[in-house]
């Protein structure tokens, strides 16, 4: 039997951070399917397919593309329903802070309840504990320099969309 997890998350965009997390659950799980969900929450940046696009571009930078990994994109219904569609017995969510903690933990709980789905948390490596998408967009958006948070992929992307 096949071990399946799921990192979700936003990925407006996709931090060395994201990597870092996406990169060691590659280690623990024969397939791991890094999906961009929709949050409605959140007024996104940059458009889902062109997330889904530099998600690709950064693990190829990485090496990591062609492997284990799937990249995929989800609006529509629960998250569980995408891991039950794949067959996901796990999802994989980075943590940073207890803020992070405290937001995670009610939803990991809904979801091993209603699907029977658990959730592991990675601790981030120190390097990257700061960084959020976020920062990243607001760093890029008043002309800084992301390119010590980003891929390059996206570092480029974002210089792009800001000149």
């Amino acid at each position: 039997m096949s071990s399946v997890a799921v990192v979700p998350g936003s990925f407006d965009p996709i931090t060395l951070g994201h990597i870092d997390v996406i990169e060691r659950a590659a280690k623990l799980f024969d397939e791991l399917h890094v999906v961009v969900v929709h949050n409605p929450d959140k007024h996104a940046l940059i458009p889902i397919a062109h997330r889904v696009a530099l998600i690709e571009k950064s693990l190829e930078e990485r090496g990591l593309a062609n492997g284990n990994i799937i990249i995929n994109s989800w609006s529509v219904g629960l998250l569980v329903d995408y891991c039950t569609d794949v067959g996901a017995s796990a999802i994989v969510k980075g943590i940073r802070s207890q803020v992070d903690v405290a937001y995670e933990t009610p939803m990991a709980i809904v979801n091993r309840n209603l699907a029977g789905v658990e959730t592991i948390f990675l601790l981030p490596d120190p390097a990257h504990a700061h960084v959020s998408s976020s920062l990243v967009r607001q760093v890029s958006a008043l002309g800084g320099d992301v390119a010590p948070y980003v891929p390059s992929a996206v570092a480029e992307f974002l210089k792009h969309t800001t000149d």
